[in-house]
């Protein structure tokens, strides 16, 4: 073979390796594009539902702010700037709707992650009987909020109801706890906690099976107590997760509205006219669109801010952790 003739076969293998190596690339960037977008494809779904259900009706409600609108006419209201946000920050039924709305959702809140901690921590202990315990403990979260309700008005009736009769029989007068503006918040919060602790010990139990044994071997060890141990071992583990489930009762206690309207409706003499409550009533028995959307406007506010502080909250938390 001559070294023209070998020189011309090196440079044809090296085209056709480059040919074959330009098209390996092609293919590859071919197939990378497409997993570029499957992501995005399965996403679709979820994005469409929350842009048609959620977003269209939050910019509707927006708008609405904005102008003057009647029940019977919802598409005939009339633009009228931010005199709807001006009557109502100038009204004091709105501030008192927003101070109960704060004490329903502390007392929910604080309630329910005292008492669903408390109770996750006893029931991770292995004992005769747990299952059976933690079955009944979760019953209150399966049971519909109508049936919640009604059991509560029962339990809560000033002539016939189960409370009353039994603080009478320890010589204690009957109590109005949906008729008294006294009671009515306890009354509505106490109802809510029963209902939504299961929720708080079930997140908490499955945070609390992360925390390694080791742990609490070396605590029993070392002779430490049961408050000890909590405050060194499971506290720290369990503590991320207690502040995302207070960010979620949080938002769900501000936006509650089925056993607030069954109890007591708002009352009694607007004790527990909450946010939601004053929405329902402008909207349906004022017929004013425009002032209900208003107060739902300043409750997204309200709910927004709740969330920065939170994140603001676990941003430094997580700052802290990684220079500790």
């Amino acid at each position: 073979m001559t070294r023209e003739s070998l020189e011309a076969a090196l440079r044809n293998h090296a085209d056709a390796a480059t040919s074959s190596h330009s098209a390996g690339d092609t293919h590859t960037s071919r197939t990378r594009k497409r997993r570029n977008w499957t992501p995005y494809f399965f996403m679709a779904p979820a994005v469409a539902y929350l842009a048609v259900f959620m977003l269209v009706p939050l910019a509707r409600g927006i708008q609405l702010s904005f102008t003057k609108t009647a029940l019977v006419n919802p598409g005939g209201g009339k633009f009228i700037g931010v005199e709807n946000y001006a009557t109502v920050m100038s009204s004091g039924q709105f501030w008192n709707s927003l101070m109960a709305t704060i004490l329903y959702t502390t007392g929910t809140v604080v309630f329910s992650l005292l008492i669903g901690t408390i109770l996750a921590v006893l029931i991770n202990r292995p004992f005769r009987g747990r299952a059976v315990l933690r079955a009944v403990l979760t019953f209150p979260y399966a049971v519909p909020t109508v049936a919640v309700a009604l059991i509560f008005i029962w339990i809560f009736n000033q002539s016939s109801g189960v409370l009353n009769s039994t603080i009478g029989a320890l010589g204690i007068g009957q109590v109005g706890w949906l008729t008294d503006p006294a009671f009515g918040m306890f009354s509505v919060t106490l109802t809510t906690v029963w209902k939504v602790f299961p929720f708080v010990m079930l997140v908490v139990l499955a945070a609390l099976q992360s925390v390694p044994e080791e742990l609490f071997e070396a605590t029993r060890i070392d002779g430490a107590d049961g408050i000890s141990t909590f405050r060194a071992i499971v506290l720290p583990h369990i503590l991320p997760t207690l502040r995302i489930v207070a960010l979620l009762m949080t938002i769900w206690s501000i936006r509650r509205f089925e056993i607030i309207y069954l109890l007591t409706g708002g009352g009694p003499v607007e004790s527990t006219n909450t946010l939601v409550i004053n929405i329902y009533r402008e909207a349906f028995s004022n017929q004013n669109l425009g002032i209900a959307a208003t107060i739902g406007v300043l409750g997204l506010v309200l709910s927004l801010l709740v969330t920065t502080v939170f994140f603001l909250v676990e941003r430094r938390e997580i700052r802290r952790e990684e220079f500790a």
